[in-house]
């Protein structure tokens, strides 16, 4: 029993030096309002272009779906969120990057929040504070596999509270 507890501790470990958009399969949130599920679809298409956010929320997660068959190596898809005038640095330092990285600068305090690359068939959730977000400030997601990003992305915003 006490060999399974060292590779546990050490795992959790990890986890916890992970970057802060690295952290994908959060917990599914306990209120339907404060998530959503998007595709990431063959022909370089997400299956909505824009998300509310609703302030009343304290997290809020997104589940993303890979659709396609292809393996992430050859058409990887994402979801990553940054504001959006930090969209096209990020997409620039994230090539830079390259693939060992998911095409996102390592531990770059632009991106509010990432799911890993994933291949044909896979799915990954993330879950970000809503805290980090302003009202009246545009966000953009994007999906940083190179040549998606000019396709794969839309817009979020914060919903005032009623």
């Amino acid at each position: 029993m006490n060999r399974l507890l060292f590779p546990i501790a050490m795992l959790a470990g990890m986890a916890a030096a992970l970057p802060a958009h690295a952290a994908a399969s959060a917990p599914v949130a306990a209120d339907a309002a404060c998530s959503t599920t998007i595709e990431g679809r063959p022909g370089k298409k997400f299956s909505l272009d824009h998300i509310d956010v609703p302030a009343s929320c304290e997290r809020f997660t997104v589940h993303l779906v890979h659709t396609g068959k292809k393996p992430r190596e050859q058409a990887g898809h994402n979801w990553v969120l940054v504001a959006g005038a930090q969209l096209e640095g990020v997409i620039r330092d994230g090539l830079r990057a390259g693939a060992g990285a998911d095409y996102l600068p390592p531990r770059d305090s632009r991106i509010i929040a990432a799911t890993p690359m994933l291949g044909g068939g896979e799915r990954a959730s993330v879950s970000f504070p809503v805290a980090r977000l302003q009202a009246g400030v545009p966000y953009a997601f994007f999906c940083s596999f190179p040549s998606h990003a000019m396709h794969m992305r839309g817009t979020l915003s914060l919903r005032p509270q009623p």
